[in-house]
């Protein structure tokens, strides 16, 4: 069996609710939380200004981690969307455009990573919309055979990010039923995500194979992380078994 610790985080441009943009503030809250897979949803990085404007290298040289960037659109001149950052080895990686007509580009970011049994672990950032119809368009095509089913996909499968799903509606049902079982919101005492002060929706979910156990799944509650972005981090400690044929 293998142990590591997940997060995701919807960093909201690093703008935190104090309406400041400080990067280094995401840094501390993950260096808090020291987690060995972190999924953030809306980096922006512009490469042509200061070391922190490139939020996606700033955070990445800030933990000492690899990562990788799936990028939904171009904004204020740089690139925008997901990113996947670990201290576990990372082979291939690619993004899946999920945007709908009419609506803001949104995409899913898939990082393989290998845990330290030689596992392949297949990590499925994700960043759906906040239209009805748009979200059950978007949880179909997840759920089809080629992003989640895939003849490439052989490893265990780890689905997170923000759902923008708070009225727990058809991607939640799919997801579930998909995994075979709940999100680790069963396993947290305080759910609700987002806002990050006083939150009352949860928009931020993890979805896991079976042979993945949850030991702990909490909500970060620092006081870093109380203002540092809109949205609260959400944490599992998994354990890895093997996959039984």
């Amino acid at each position: 069996m293998d142990r590591f610790r997940v997060v995701t985080y919807n960093i909201h441009k690093c703008r935190g609710m104090d309406r400041r943009v400080r990067p280094a503030r995401i840094v501390d809250v993950l260096r808090e939380i020291d987690a060995d897979v972190v999924a953030l949803q809306e980096v922006l990085s512009i490469r042509s200004g200061t070391a922190e404007d490139d939020q996606a290298r700033f955070i990445a040289e800030g933990l000492g981690f690899e990562y990788r960037m799936g990028v939904t659109r171009r904004l204020h001149g740089g690139l925008y969307g997901n990113l996947i950052l670990s201290r576990l080895p990372m082979r291939s990686s690619f993004f899946i455009d999920l945007s709908h007509p009419g609506r803001e580009h949104r995409g899913c970011l898939r990082t393989d990573l290998v845990v330290a049994s030689q596992h392949l672990v297949h990590v499925y950032n994700v960043h759906l919309g906040t239209a009805f119809v748009e979200r059950r368009r978007q949880a179909r095509k997840l759920v089809g055979a080629a992003i989640l089913s895939g003849d490439d996909v052989t490893g265990t499968r780890i689905l997170l990010g923000d759902f923008n799903d708070w009225t727990r509606g058809l991607p939640t049902r799919l997801f579930s039923q998909h995994f075979g079982c709940d999100d680790v919101r069963i396993h947290l005492g305080r759910r609700r995500t987002y806002p990050g002060v006083l939150p009352f929706l949860h928009l931020d979910h993890i979805y896991l194979d079976p042979n993945v156990s949850v030991e702990r799944a909490l909500l970060h509650r620092s006081r870093t992380a109380l203002i540092a972005s809109d949205h609260l981090p959400l944490v599992a400690d998994l354990r890895l078994e093997e996959r039984r044929s």
